[in-house]
């Protein structure tokens, strides 16, 4: 007598996706991996964002969505994250982005901590570089009319920088990303992880210039496997950020090159104006400090593949929305008080 086949899965549709499975979920949103049914894009394997169903009566949280959104979909550059497409359907709002196969860089720099490895040197200050080019772009980002739309992405930090396996680099999750108008700050409140904000974000001051403080904090943690400002509670976490009290770069890592130490301590300097005007001239400012042969994508993704393995990989995308950060001191939420 011959077995009747399995059951199959009921195929899950979502307007014109299939929903393949889930990729992660955080506090305001839930990302999938799904597929395109039609179109021009036909057949392409998309990371579909949807804010979570009980937030869909809350304005707060659809309009932090919807501004996400509209914001990153003018955004085009080979190192930000594509959105494909964005609305809402059967009164779910939702986000499609490519789809980046690979690590991002805070499950990196977790591998090299567990195997006590440090990541090359080049490689660390390269990756530094395309972060500040990635945010150059979007701070001076114009509109469809020319209008600069005065992008602050407020949330810099490793796990929201992703690498493919095929070598590619992507800044991701403008969940929170303010606007300047007229150099005032647009949408609300000033958040963010709590290691990454600048001393003046904690006086709710928000400028690029707390992107460009977000990225030396992240180019730290590249260069030495350590966050610069740390402490038990978020509390002590902004007393040190306030006292920019940390450890040399090279008291943890003696191949750093002074002249790179200097770079990392201008940026880090007590006045704003002291530190890198702009991300352009913080990201030209690293330029003389790598071998441009590392910044291939066949050498970035060899890196990668060191450290997981070719049979490793994992997708990685841009992270839900509101999602906590690993490690992060006990605290209800994110938000700088």
């Amino acid at each position: 007598m011959s077995q009747s086949p399995p059951p199959q899965k009921p195929t899950r549709v979502f307007g014109n996706y299939e929903v393949l499975s889930v990729l992660g979920k955080g506090g305001m949103a839930e990302v999938y991996r799904a597929r395109v049914l039609s179109g021009a894009r036909e057949g392409w394997t998309v990371a579909l964002k949807r804010l979570l169903p009980a937030l869909t009566r809350d304005p707060e949280s659809v309009s932090l969505f919807a501004r996400e959104a509209q914001l990153s979909k003018q955004l085009h550059h080979p190192n930000i994250v594509t959105v494909l497409d964005a609305g809402e359907l059967e009164g779910i709002y939702f986000i499609v982005m490519e789809l980046v196969d690979g690590r991002d860089l805070q499950q990196i720099l977790r591998r090299c901590k567990v195997r006590g490895i440090p990541l090359p040197l080049d490689f660390a200050v390269y990756l530094g570089k395309v972060l500040l080019e990635a945010l150059a772009y979007a701070h001076s980002a114009t509109g469809p009319q020319g209008e600069r739309l005065g992008i602050v992405h407020c949330d810099v930090s490793p796990s929201n920088l992703f690498i493919s396996r095929v070598g590619e680099i992507k800044l991701g999750d403008f969940g929170v990303s303010r606007v300047l108008v007229d150099g005032k700050l647009q949408g609300g409140d000033v958040l963010g992880k709590p290691y990454y904000l600048s001393p003046e974000s904690l006086l709710g001051e928000v400028s690029p210039e707390a992107d460009l403080w977000a990225a030396t904090v992240v180019l730290y943690e590249l260069l030495t496997l350590e966050r610069p400002f740390t402490g038990a509670t978020p509390e002590a976490v902004f007393n040190a950020i306030r006292s920019r009290q940390y450890r040399p770069l090279r008291e943890l890592r003696p191949d750093v090159p002074e002249a790179l130490e200097a770079v990392v301590a201008r940026a880090f300097s007590e006045r704003p104006e002291d530190r890198f005007p702009t991300a352009e001239n913080f990201a030209q400012a690293l330029t003389p400090h790598y071998d441009e042969r590392v910044g291939t994508p066949l050498a970035i993704a060899a890196v990668v593949r060191g450290l997981f393995g070719a049979s490793d990989e994992v997708p990685a995308v841009s992270p839900p929305s509101g999602s906590p950060p690993s490690g992060a001191p006990p605290t209800p939420g994110s938000r700088a008080g």
